[in-house]
């Protein structure tokens, strides 16, 4: 038994030396890795130093010869004419060692005269050099044609030692001459740019393809090569300044790297320290991530909208944001409900008591969910779909419920959008049988209400012939009654064709040509259909039309029967015993100037008992209607006739009580206040 334990001992020391050697040599291998990280920064932050420092030298060259050449231009222009010009530019060349030699040249580019610089005296090709050069011609054909000096292209000017040089030309337009200044790049650069070059650098112009045309500066004298260029943008003409730079390695600092490795060495001992004493907790917090992860894991099972944990108890453990954000609660306050909770509507508080017992008691909620209600802080309910899992902890126990909930309040109201657009589709489907019928009606109708008015034209014809000359005065005044019948029927015949023939066009949405029409003829039209009814139901009518109203613009039969529409409303409103006194009154008059254009707004009023809230929402639309006997399209149609005129139909509540309907037409004069007496 001490062989075993003794072997078992030795097995644990060297697992801990062996966990011991493994902890030094990853930390060993972190602090080199650190290190070699830290020497590769530095490199990478001198490298970035030189290149930053050698990008300002090339901005500081480019702009060096930029301002030479202006300069230079300055000078070229400022030379005198053609007596003096020869001392002044010979004084210039000596002052500016980049110009190799000035010509004076005629409109054709003939040589007239010319200065050498005396620094660098250069045996020109004369044949090749006097003549026009295509860079020399096209730069002064620019200069030209734009009035302003330009480069030429750079060229190679052979010298007469069987060397030669890229050179390049400025042409400036004086007038019928031109004044050509020589400039050689190599001496550009040389005058230009050598003063600001270091040992290590290099600088060469070269053209846009790379190829160059001038170098000054060292050969490679380095590990590491930097490069940085710049373009030389010239009227006429473009070349790059390129700068190079060779180093040597990167430097490294000692003091750093002190420092870096005292630091190291002290977090070395700090973590060794801290693993010691960690040790020991490592078991415990594996055990407490496994709980958690399961806890987590549960949750993850379940929908991830509105989440929410209770222990066997029924008090709630654990909500999400979604859940607090779903029901407007925060978690401090859903914390530890069981009998009941805050987002539960008061009067389902038992309903939902009951359940909660049931499902404590063991019975498993169907996997699918349920649909349930559920109340905001602010009062405000909705629908949600709840499914529910048992909560298993790290150890199998069952350990309370874990629910998920999902807001359906949105897809109910999308359900309820779909069975609105299904209730527009089939009354469109009605409207358009509608419209059939109406069509077929208005054909099968015409011939006899045209018979009707012909029959009752030719009896008055008969009664104005049939009339003797003793007739008695009793029978004269029966003919005359009958005579003012015939009329009454012949012109309801007529205009029932005309209604006719007006809701077929509607129906077919056939345009009408509209009319000038005097209120009052709208008004004197339907009153006496509307007497009738009025004497039938005791209701008293009173019509009120404002003095100086202009004429109506609008379709004299269509609006017509609108007026005599909501004249039959109105009087069907206040037929009830305990309504008293039944007056219906008519009214036409200016309306406010809200837009442009004049407009009459008439409307029409009843003492009935008002049009309940809920009536009111549906009141336009097609097919509702109140009465048993009606088809629900009068006030459909009455809108839709308003809205083709360009007005609008709305109604109110009328103190003391019934109900006031409006609508406007267009004036058949211009501005607002037109048509006043």
């Amino acid at each position: 038994m001490r062989a075993v334990s003794a072997g078992h001992t030795l097995m644990q020391r060297w697992r801990g030396a062996w966990r011991r050697w493994s902890l030094w040599t990853a930390l060993v291998l972190l602090v080199l890795a650190v290190l070699a990280t830290m020497v590769w920064l530095a490199g990478r932050y001198e490298a970035s130093q030189v290149q930053e420092q050698l990008e300002r030298d090339a901005a500081d060259a480019v702009s060096d010869i930029r301002v030479a050449l202006t300069r230079n231009l300055q000078s070229l222009q400022a030379l005198p004419g053609q007596q003096a010009w020869e001392g002044d530019a010979s004084e210039l060349l000596r002052n500016r060692r980049e110009l190799l030699r000035i010509e004076l040249r005629d409109a054709d580019l003939r040589l007239l005269g010319h200065v050498q610089s005396p620094y660098r005296p250069v045996a020109w090709n004369s044949p090749l050099h006097d003549g026009s050069p295509p860079d020399r011609a096209i730069a002064c054909a620019n200069a030209r044609r734009l009035g302003e000096p330009a480069y030429s292209g750079s060229y190679f000017q052979p010298h007469g030692d069987g060397l030669g040089a890229e050179h390049m030309e400025l042409c400036v337009p004086l007038g019928a001459r031109f004044l050509l200044a020589s400039y050689a790049l190599q001496d550009l650069l040389g005058n230009l740019v050598a003063h600001n070059l270091t040992r290590s650098q290099e600088a060469s112009l070269t053209e846009t393809d790379g190829t160059r045309l001038a170098v000054l500066g060292a050969t490679s004298q380095g590990l590491r090569r930097f490069s940085a260029q710049h373009l030389l943008d010239l009227p006429g003409s473009t070349l790059v300044l390129r700068m190079e730079s060779w180093h040597a390695a990167p430097h490294l600092f000692p003091n750093v790297l002190s420092a870096l490795v005292s630091a190291m060495s002290i977090a070395l001992v700090s973590v060794v320290a801290v693993l010691v004493r960690d040790n020991r907790r490592r078991l415990r917090a594996e055990r407490d991530l496994a709980e958690a992860l399961a806890f987590r894991k549960a949750m993850e099972d379940s929908l991830v909208t509105g989440l929410r944990a209770r222990d066997l108890q029924g008090r709630i453990t654990y909500v999400n944001p979604a859940f607090c954000e779903m029901v407007g609660f925060n978690a401090q306050e859903l914390m530890g409900h069981s009998l009941s909770a805050p987002y539960w509507p008061p009067e389902r508080v038992q309903e939902y008591r009951q359940g909660q017992a049931i499902r404590f008691a063991g019975h498993t909620p169907p996997r699918e969910g349920f649909e349930s209600e559920f109340m905001r802080k602010d009062g405000t309910r909705f629908a949600v779909l709840i499914i529910e899992a048992p909560l298993i902890n790290a150890q199998g126990q069952h350990t309370g419920w874990m629910s998920a909930f999902l807001d359906i309040s949105e897809q109910r109201r999308v359900e309820e959008l779909s069975r609105a657009s299904q209730e527009r589709l089939q009354a469109s489907a009605r409207l358009a049988t509608v419209g059939e019928m109406a069509s077929l009606l208005g054909h099968e109708l015409n011939q006899p209400l045209a018979a009707i008015s012909s029959y009752a034209n030719g009896s008055l014809n008969l009664l104005e012939r049939a009339i003797p000359a003793d007739l008695a005065a009793d029978a004269c005044d029966a003919l005359q009654d009958m005579r003012t019948a015939m009329r009454q029927i012949a012109h309801q015949a007529e205009r029932a064709g005309r209604v006719i023939k007006s809701v077929h066009n509607f129906v077919r949405r056939r345009s009408r040509a509209r009319e000038e029409t005097p209120v009052q003829q709208l008004l004197d039209a339907i009153l006496p259909l509307v007497s009738l009814q009025a004497r039938k139901l005791g209701v008293r009518v009173h019509t009120t039309v404002e003095p100086g109203l202009a004429p109506a613009l609008c379709e004299r039969t269509m609006v017509e029967q609108v007026l005599l529409n909501l004249a039959r409303n109105a009087m069907q409103a206040m037929d009830a015993p305990a309504v008293s006194p039944r007056v219906l009154d008519i009214r036409a008059y200016r309306a406010p100037c809200e837009q442009p254009g004049g407009w009459i707004e008439f409307s029409v009023t009843d003492l009935g008992s008002g049009i309940a809230p809920a009536v009111a929402e549906k009141l336009f639309t097609p097919f509702f209607s109140t009465r048993p006997e009606g088809m629900g399209l009068g006030l459909s149609m009455c809108r839709t006739v308003i809205e083709q005129h360009g007005g609008s139909l709305g109604f109110a509540a009328h103190a003391p009580r019934g109900t006031v309907f409006r609508f406007t037409l267009p004036a058949a004069q211009g501005p607002c206040g037109a048509g006043d007496a």
